[in-house]
């Protein structure tokens, strides 16, 4: 089934494609979408903050013990109730403002994928009031939000640009599965990356502005828009997250993001043949690396179950073995230093998505840049957690003992 504005692209003349992108360039409603999401989510985001003492018991994450807890004061975690609020917003701006006739619907394609979003979002934020919900629950929860947006939008991963694989991914019930896994996936890693103030946040804004660009430059404006609506829903959150962290999107948020950033990505890829798959996992390359290599770790290195959490991810090592090593204690302005990884984190994995667009045109091109940030993970984890640098990939991939770096 072709739900309201999710049709493939493929069969788009010329002259139409040439006609949309030129709407679509004196569209004043597409950043208007962003415009309504960031407006709606930021002021979702200061009443919470206004309102705190009536929820805190509920929503502040009060325990700073934990193995990814670098906060020095409770703050509220239930941000994705603020990025939910944008994308609705967005949601609302569509219906009085984009102009396209049926069957191309877009505000009722992006409600779909809204309502598809809610089993993910609720069980992450579950978590966040009551802290009970289990890792494996969450991921059920994601994998079923995956599920619901490929029935009720056909939102499902026709090829991977894999030898092999696309063929099997020509029957739709394995095709469902694969991106049911992928978009679950997704969610999860954009949760993993949440632990420094405006790293998760800044990162789904990053990669759904390269995939949104990709999408204008191939006159989708269907999946531009959503993208858009993401970006804006993230930024008014960002500007009470960032830098003084008065504000987390918690587990709700993470998957909220995840999710959607996820679903831009499924269907770029689904309503338009000329972007290869490569491309968009090298925009979206980042977390998906530090989630695989996290189970690794966890799995094979440490002999520890992958769901349970550690201080070893990339960014909590940027902040013990670089940014305190190099910024003084903060005194009053304890955030200073966690605001800090964001910058760190953000230097390199920036220019890679960045180069990614440009050069990732080409599957060669697209596959250099994910090696290239893989080669780069790997080569600075193993020098944040050894204290030296190494291409050895026996060590790089812990089969060699590990030298313990003495803090300062």
């Amino acid at each position: 089934m072709h739900r309201a504005g999710c049709a493939r692209a493929s069969s788009t003349m010329p002259t139409a494609h040439f006609t949309h992108k030129i709407m679509m360039i004196s569209d004043p409603a597409l950043f208007g979408t962003a415009t309504a999401a960031a407006a709606a989510s930021f002021a979702a985001s200061v009443l919470i903050v206004l309102t705190e003492k009536w929820h805190e018991k509920l929503s502040s994450d009060s325990d700073m013990r934990g193995a990814q807890k670098f906060h020095k004061r409770p703050v509220p975690r239930i941000g994705g109730v603020a990025l939910i609020a944008g994308l609705f917003a967005a949601i609302m701006f569509g219906v009085q403002q984009w102009t396209d006739i049926p069957p191309k619907n877009h505000a009722g394609a992006l409600t779909l994928l809204l309502l598809a979003a809610l089993p993910a979002f609720a069980a992450g934020l579950l978590e966040d009031l009551t802290k009970k919900v289990s890792v494996g629950s969450r991921l059920l929860a994601t994998f079923a939000s995956a599920l619901v947006a490929c029935l009720l939008l056909d939102a499902y991963l026709p090829r991977l640009d894999i030898w092999g694989i696309d063929a099997l991914l020509r029957m739709v019930p394995i095709a469902i599965v694969v991106t049911a896994f992928a978009v679950a996936g997704m969610a999860n890693s954009v949760n993993i990356i949440d632990g420094f103030n405006g790293l998760a946040g800044s990162t789904v804004v990053l990669m759904q502005a390269g995939m949104a660009f990709l999408a204008w430059q191939s006159g989708d404006l269907f999946v531009t828009r959503l993208a858009m609506a993401g970006i804006g829903a993230t930024i008014g959150f960002l500007l009470l997250n960032y830098p003084a962290g008065r504000l987390f999107m918690g587990d709700g948020g993470a998957y909220l993001l995840g999710f959607w950033t996820a679903e831009v990505a499924v269907l770029i890829v689904a309503r338009n043949p000329s972007i290869n798959a490569w491309q968009i996992f090298a925009i979206c390359a980042y977390p998906i690396i530090e989630v695989l290599f996290s189970i690794y770790r966890k799995k094979f290195i440490r002999k520890m179950s992958p769901g349970l959490p550690d201080r070893l991810h990339f960014h909590m090592l940027v902040y013990r073995r670089y940014v305190c090593q190099i910024v003084p204690a903060a005194g009053k302005r304890l955030w200073v230093r966690n605001a800090l990884v964001t910058c760190v984190v953000l230097s390199w994995t920036m220019p890679l998505m960045a180069l990614s667009v440009v050069f990732g045109t080409t599957a060669k091109g697209a596959i250099a840049m994910v090696l290239l940030q893989v080669f780069l993970y790997l080569a600075v984890y193993t020098r944040l957690v050894r204290g030296h640098w190494c291409l050895n990939p026996a060590e790089v991939f812990g089969l060699l003992p590990q030298q313990k770096v003495k803090s300062r």
